[in-house]
């Protein structure tokens, strides 16, 4: 028990070491990442819910996966924008956009395209394993706390 939560902790902190700095790293350089985003494969008319969607989404999965109550939200929430920039940097490495810009922040940015997809693999399982050990986690609480209620 003591060693799923310290992993969920772990789990948890990677998640928001990713998405704290990536996010952070967007709006302290909001110029830049507006322009890339202007740069992407698809109509820049996505660009203006774009450039606030994608940080915000960021700094609102760190807020979820801090408190124990919002957690599950947060593990989901982090799965769907990882496999989200996977299925994009596939689509890039299939050459399916005639360009391949990137709006990635800070040292991410250095990464190739194959090192973003394995990158991105890596941070899909680690939301996966924390999804899972986080929902047994929840439903053994319930387990506990009906057993419990019995025998009052």
């Amino acid at each position: 028990m003591f060693k799923r939560q310290v992993l969920l902790e772990c789990i948890s902190a990677l998640l928001i070491l990713l998405f704290l700095y990536t996010s952070l790293s967007k709006f302290l350089d909001f110029k830049s990442f507006v322009d890339d985003m202007d740069n992407q494969p698809f109509s820049n008319a996505w660009t203006p819910f774009l450039v606030w969607f994608v940080p915000c989404s960021e700094l609102l999965i760190c807020f979820a996966l801090l408190f124990e109550r919002t957690r599950m939200a947060g593990f989901i929430g982090s799965l769907v924008l990882m496999t989200l920039f996977t299925i994009y940097t596939i689509f890039i490495l299939l050459n399916f956009f005639s360009y391949i810009p990137c709006s990635c922040g800070g040292v991410i940015r250095q990464l190739t395209w194959t090192q973003h997809l394995i990158f991105n693999l890596c941070y899909v399982i680690i939301s996966i394993v924390g999804l899972i050990l986080q929902r047994r986690k929840h439903f053994k609480s319930i387990i506990i706390t009906q057993t419990q209620n019995s025998f009052v």
